[in-house]
C-alpha cells in the first residue's frame, strides 16, 4: 500500500477512535428505557379493544400498555401510546399498533395515525394497504 493509501487509512482508524470510543456505556440500558438481553415479549399477547375508555390494551405483570384513539363508524384515528416504566423495552407498543391495525382493517374502517410512536412504527414496517 502506499504512503497515501496508509495515511487514509490512519486518519480513519482516528476518526473511529474519536466516534466510537470504548468507555462509552451502552446506549441499549434500563436507564434509555431498553432492557437488555432477551426483549421478546411473552407470547401470545391479547391486545383488547377497551371501548368504555377508547383504547387498545396490553395487560402485562398487572401493569397496563394502552393505545388511546377515537373512533367514528368509518374511521379510526390513533392518538396516543403509553407502555408503563415496568414493560418498556419488550415491544408492546408495536403490539399495539399491530393491534389496533388489525381491528381497524377488520372493520373496513379508515385509519390514521397522530401518535407519535405509531407513525415511527409505521415508517418502520410500511402497512399494505397504506396507511394515512
Amino acid at each position: 500500500m502506499n504512503s497515501s493509501g496508509q495515511h487514509d487509512e490512519d486518519k480513519l482508524d482516528e476518526t473511529l477512535d474519536e466516534t466510537f470510543p470504548a468507555s462509552d456505556a451502552p446506549g441499549n440500558t434500563v436507564e434509555m428505557g431498553i432492557r437488555a438481553g432477551d426483549v421478546s415479549p411473552e407470547l401470545p399477547l391479547h391486545v383488547t379493544d377497551n371501548q368504555e375508555l377508547k383504547r387498545f390494551e396490553l395487560i402485562v405483570d398487572g401493569h397496563t400498555a394502552f393505545l388511546a384513539y377515537e373512533r367514528t363508524s368509518t374511521s379510526l384515528t390513533l392518538m396516543h401510546t403509553e407502555v408503563p416504566k415496568e414493560l418498556r423495552g419488550r415491544h408492546l407498543g408495536d403490539a399495539l399498533v399491530e393491534g389496533a391495525l388489525e381491528a381497524g382493517r377488520h372493520q373496513g374502517l379508515r385509519i390514521s395515525v397522530t401518535c407519535p410512536f405509531a407513525r415511527a412504527y409505521l415508517r418502520r414496517h410500511p402497512p399494505s394497504p397504506p396507511i394515512r
